[in-house]
């Protein structure tokens, strides 16, 4: 499965309307549209496809309308791994000379 991004959506653009758009390129693993802490839609959504469907999907879907709005449709890019940090504050290793 692969995830593509979908950005400058409208707020009208439900899961629904996802899921019709998307669905003609193959099976949907999930629509997760992003919201903020009031329940408003945020702009954005995660599609998870095939990965042979989402290549076809990012080719067919980048750019066209849904809503008023052009999509803007991309493969997620998968972020960094992050080194876990000590904690914060306390003396860091370094030591006073006296």
């Amino acid at each position: 499965m692969t995830t593509l991004f979908v950005g400058n959506l409208s707020p009208e653009a439900t899961d629904g309307d996802l899921r019709t758009v998307f669905s003609v390129f193959g099976e949907i693993g999930s629509i997760k549209v992003a919201r903020n802490r009031a329940g408003r839609r945020r702009g954005y959504a995660y599609v998870e496809l095939e990965d042979e469907a989402a290549a076809a999907a990012v080719e067919a879907l980048r750019g066209t309308e849904l809503k008023g709005h052009v999509m803007d449709v991309v493969v997620e890019q998968a972020s960094p791994v992050r080194r876990r940090q000590g904690p914060r504050g306390g003396r860091s290793g370094f030591r006073r000379r006296r």
